[in-house]
């Protein structure tokens, strides 16, 4: 996989901060989730975009509004209720495997 080097390293930084994995690369209906985690009681889906440059736009300008109700639908999908807390964040990875750094945003929605 292409990018799992990045998706590896958006793990790392987010176990650190202290977040519990439930699943990777977890398919539903509208489409794959990187990272399905929990963090204090609320379930955290975390989308993972890498690039190398910004020759092709940043990682943020990935992360299109329907990209966003997408994984909002998946949340739903996989918690399988729509009381439970929520929140969706991004882990923006700007480089090369060997020179790179992470920002992380929580995603408004």
């Amino acid at each position: 996989m292409k990018g799992a080097w990045a998706e590896e390293a958006a793990l790392r930084y987010l176990l650190g901060k202290g977040y519990r994995l439930l699943g990777r690369n977890r398919r539903t209906p509208f489409g794959e989730v990187d990272l399905f985690m929990e963090n204090d009681g609320v379930y955290i889906l975390v989308e993972v975009k890498q690039r190398r440059t910004g020759a092709f736009g940043t990682p943020l300008e990935a992360l299109t509004p329907r990209k966003v109700a997408r994984l909002l639908q998946s949340a739903r999908f996989l918690l399988g209720r729509d009381d439970l807390p929520v929140r969706l964040e991004a882990v923006l990875v700007h480089g090369t495997p060997k020179a790179h750094r992470l920002e992380h945003l929580v995603l408004e929605v």
